[in-house]
């Protein structure tokens, strides 16, 4: 389901390289040979920074799978019931599928001291936890934003309410993302769990949305999609498709930037997973702890644009100090009524 910007945000990566002398402070692991450590990720998740330390301190051997889409890390795990890998990373809608289909299982907490470096707004996030079982490591996040003309704005708007403005109508820009659009519908409108609508809660946000639809440019369909038409027409707000968008905006002239209004935004929470079928769990708890290095979070950020959740010093200089402020992706009540709504707003 991650029918959102998992494409583009991977393929825009930002920033250059920070150096970073990646210390391994990894629990005990045996060396041996024919130590193997095989990860289902997504790229930039298993950077060399990191990763060769990492073989130095354990002599393992790291096989990487590099997986396009969600669909496909879903049917590689589940096409052998999780043994062909010890670890895999998705995001926070995902666990009630692979939970459901007995594809992870929970971490052994001991085992990764690095733990103490994880943010306190990383650290507690329901979706990964089934009680006091952590099922999830959270490892890289980001924002579908607010983006707006900082010309036009010198103070960031505090609402979302700016983009029914008729002031600005013809001036703004709507992602086409079903999904996505529905729940921060639900943080606009006030739903009190915008994963889990009622019937009056999408009477609420279709009207909504409805009613926003007259001001608006255009709905757009990708990451240039939305940079090309920002930057071509005057565009002062965009519901966006994520923090890569301003650097990319502002390469065509734009003083763009971005906010999180006082209703929160969507927010993406990339984590490390353990596979029901692992081989070797000491090894692969060895490569959390290495994750959750704070030289790891430094890379992350600095090499690849994402916010990392344990190096906040390198998130504040980022400007990326407002993951406390993102309502995180869990799976939604029902899909297919979010489409069909999404389908009759831009129909009306």
């Amino acid at each position: 389901m991650r029918k959102r910007t998992e494409i583009d945000r991977r393929k825009f990566l930002i920033g250059t390289a920070a150096l970073a002398s990646a210390s391994v402070a990894a629990p005990s692991v045996l060396r041996a040979a024919d130590n193997e450590l095989r990860i289902l990720t997504w790229e930039g998740y298993a950077e060399p920074e990191w990763l060769d330390p990492f073989k130095q301190a354990t002599g393992a051997t790291v096989n990487i799978v590099y997986s396009g889409s969600a669909d496909e890390m879903f049917a590689k795990m589940q096409g052998s019931q999780g043994a062909d890998f010890d670890l895999v990373s998705f995001d926070t809608s995902l666990f009630p599928r692979y939970v459901d289909a007995k594809l992870i299982q929970p971490f052994d907490m001991g085992k990764i001291p690095n733990w103490a470096n994880v943010a306190p707004e990383f650290a507690n996030v329901a979706a990964i936890k089934e009680g006091d079982r952590q099922f999830g490591i959270p490892f890289a996040w980001g924002s579908l934003p607010l983006v707006y003309d900082a010309t036009e704005f010198p103070t960031p708007p505090e609402s979302w309410e700016v983009m029914w403005d008729p002031k600005y109508a013809q001036q703004m820009l709507w992602q086409d993302d079903a999904n996505n659009s529905i729940t921060l519908g639900a943080l606009i409108v006030g739903a009190a769990n915008p994963y889990k609508l009622t019937d009056e809660d999408f009477d609420k946000i279709k009207a909504k949305l409805i009613e926003q639809k007259k001001l608006l440019l255009s709905y757009y369909a990708g990451f240039d999609d939305g940079v090309n038409l920002f930057a071509q027409n005057g565009i002062k707000l965009m519901y966006s498709m994520g923090e890569p968008q301003v650097p990319a905006l502002k390469k065509k002239g734009v003083n763009a930037a971005l906010t999180i209004p006082k209703e929160r935004a969507v927010g993406w929470l990339d984590c490390w997973e353990l596979s029901s079928g692992v081989k070797d769990s000491d090894l692969a708890h060895a490569w959390i702890n290495t994750c959750l290095e704070k030289s790891t979070g430094q890379v992350l950020t600095e090499k690849l644009g994402y916010g990392n959740t344990t190096n906040l010093e390198v998130n504040t200089a980022a400007g990326l100090t407002y993951g406390d402020r993102l309502s995180w992706l869990e799976t939604a009540e029902n899909y297919e009524k979010r489409v069909a709504t999404w389908n009759e707003i831009k129909a009306a």
